[in-house]
């Protein structure tokens, strides 16, 4: 028996959820449209590897890193949403992870 679609993706994978749909409901990304516009520019890493599609699958525990107003932000995947709800459990989904502050190359080489 095939397995049902739903808009061109197969529903069996309910461990994971599409990026965009993540961004949004975790509240990363204001409208459904900017979370695409997060995924699809090519600045967002999942798991290390650079996504330019925002039907990327999203699982608990993958690691998402991406520019927002000029921060760069790293999350841990804590679980995936089933809608989109107010801050606090949106603030449940995820662990912000520290990032490292960009080395002065220019400086250190001065130093030496």
């Amino acid at each position: 028996m095939p397995l049902p679609r739903w808009r061109g993706c197969a529903v069996a994978d309910a461990d994971a959820i599409r990026l965009d749909r993540y961004l949004w409901f975790a509240r990363l990304a204001k409208t459904r449209s900017a979370a695409q516009a997060i995924a699809e520019k090519g600045t967002l890493r999942l798991d290390g590897r650079r996504i330019e599609r925002s039907a990327a699958p999203v699982r608990i525990g993958s690691i998402i890193v991406f520019p927002l107003y000029g921060k760069v932000v790293a999350l841990r995947v804590e679980a995936l949403p089933k809608r989109r709800g107010p801050p606090a459990e949106a603030a449940e989904l995820y662990t912000r992870l520290e990032t490292q502050a960009p080395r002065n190359v220019d400086a250190a080489e001065s130093e030496a």
